[in-house]
């Protein structure tokens, strides 16, 4: 289907495939029509998260399309995270009676499931089919088939967002999986300094036609955000646009297309496929790097959407100019247009991804967890949000509030990745920050209470954290007397006891430069 023929609702575009399916079947088939709304109700079944082993044949098509809405439904009410969390995995069973026989694979999401959400699901389905009274929530028996992947599962917006996510082409979905992420749009891009400019030129090809764009060539590390707004363009256009065809698939994919083409002798078929799109989204380029063959075809096939003014739009983690590996000559097509880099994070950006993030899940974390990740996990956003996305988990699980403890508790192995030898340097720096001063001042010889107090902590840290003698530690803080460092240890001592907030302050600051 193309991006923009979606329908007024994910509900009814399900219903349309349960009757392109049941219109199949009767073109195709010699059997008998009871056969026939068997078999494509047990299609649906698969498709749609429902059961294939109904109660009285009764979850056909029509309870799948309830299922899906009800679904919808949950996702609007509680939130993407948590319904990702807790009812992704949620099957429907059937109806016996007036009574809905939902899922689940574990008897603690079973448990967690009914006492979270039962009443919730009990009341979408009530208003769904006026037959239901009651949701028996179960545990799906052991070696039952996990449920196909919800292909008409909502974009981003909940049950009103009115289309599916069909706006990829060649349509990824024949490996089993969605090939859009409906979390990453533009609406949950968090915007800094760092990529600021890649989120700018993303915007604009995603407005439309954009002279001097044309590839959009987005380069970074790992986990920085490339592959977000790749998707967020793919959406934005799938939403607004009726008539663009977008293709989006990673580098891997095409090459496998490619080689499949070839084997089957369908290489016409495959490059008129490419070639018919108005937008070519290719992720993670330098999977090609040393593939000739694939190299080649790209290149082609990027001269003839060109040509034809078709928009491209490609990732990579380097620049054109440093994938080598990849021909000259098409690392100058590639670098021909517009090229952004998204930059590694800064600390106020991944302290404002954090903050996005625990918003959207509703879940109450104390600022002081969150500077504390956003010190820590450096390395890239993934691995930033896969840390908070397992303290909210843990926090659900136990039922314990985001806390310093907790997050040392469940984030150790993560943390301990982190650890590194601990040097007066580094902590002048961290002090420096934490207090918003200059690293110099830690040398000088001011003795403003804003500047002396920093001073204090950093050399009490220096005493607590490294191995250094306490003349070492002077000579560090402008060639200051060992005398002085006794003293600032003295101090911070005596305040910590007498004020818990100062107390808080230098404990955190243990804590980033320790854990």
């Amino acid at each position: 289907m193309r991006p923009g023929l979606g329908q007024a609702d994910a509900g009814e575009g399900m219903l349309l495939e349960a009757q392109m399916i049941h219109v199949a079947d009767t073109d195709t088939s010699s059997e008998s029509g009871p056969s026939r709304d068997r078999r494509s109700s047990a299609e649906v079944r698969r498709r749609h998260g429902v059961s294939e082993t109904p109660d009285d044949g009764a979850t056909d098509a029509a309870l799948a399309l309830q299922w899906s809405r009800v679904r919808a439904r949950l996702q609007d009410e509680i939130g993407e995270v948590e319904y990702r969390n807790w009812l992704r995995q949620a099957v429907l069973h059937g109806l016996d009676g007036d009574e809905i026989t939902v899922m689940m694979p574990t008897r603690f999401l079973r448990d967690w499931v009914n006492k979270e959400y039962g009443a919730l699901l009990t009341s979408f389905w009530q208003a769904e089919n006026p037959v239901v009274r009651r949701v028996d929530i179960r545990t799906r028996p052991a070696g039952a088939a996990n449920p196909a992947p919800d292909l008409a599962e909502p974009l981003p917006g909940g049950a009103g967002a009115g289309k599916t996510a069909t706006a990829a082409r060649p349509d990824d979905r024949a490996d089993g999986a969605p090939p859009l992420d409906p979390r990453f749009t533009f609406d949950t891009f968090v915007v800094g300094k760092p990529n600021e400019f890649a989120y700018a030129c993303a915007r604009r090809v995603a407005d439309g036609p954009a002279p001097g764009f044309n590839p959009l060539f987005l380069y970074g590390g790992v986990g920085l955000g490339k592959t977000h707004l790749m998707h967020a363009i793919a959406w934005e256009l799938s939403q607004r646009a009726d008539e663009v065809t977008v293709a989006y698939m990673s580098a891997e994919k095409f090459m496998h297309r490619f080689v499949s083409a070839l084997r089957r002798q369908s290489t016409i078929e495959f490059k008129n496929e490419l070639r018919s799109v108005d937008v070519l989204m290719v992720d993670d380029l330098q999977f090609l790097i040393g593939k000739d063959g694939t190299q080649e075809e790209f290149f082609h096939t990027f001269n003839a959407l060109v040509d034809s003014g078709k928009q491209i739009i490609v990732s990579a983690d380097k620049s054109p100019s440093d994938l080598s590996g990849i021909e000259d000559r098409l690392r100058t097509r590639l670098g021909c247009g517009m090229v952004a880099d998204v930059h590694a994070t800064t600390y106020e950006l991944r302290l404002a991804i954090l903050e996005a993030k625990a918003s959207r899940a509703g879940v109450p974390v104390p600022g002081r967890v969150m500077e504390f990740l956003a010190q820590k996990i450096t390395a890239n956003v993934r691995e930033l949000e896969g840390a908070l996305n397992r303290l909210i988990a843990h926090a659900h699980l136990f039922d314990r509030p985001v806390t310093l403890e907790a997050a040392n508790e469940v984030l150790h192995d993560l943390l301990r990745a982190y650890d590194r030898k601990i040097t007066i340097e580094e902590i002048q720096k961290q002090v420096s920050e934490h207090y918003n001063i200059r690293i110099s001042e830690m040398s000088s010889v001011r003795r403003a209470r804003n500047i002396a107090r920093p001073r204090q902590v950093a050399m009490y840290l220096a005493k607590q954290l490294t191995t250094r003698s306490l003349p070492e530690i002077g000579r560090k803080f402008g060639n200051r007397d060992h005398t002085t460092v006794m003293h600032a240890v003295a101090k911070v001592t005596e305040l910590m006891a007498a004020d818990a907030d100062f107390a808080e302050d230098v404990d955190l600051l243990k804590r980033i430069l320790t854990v």
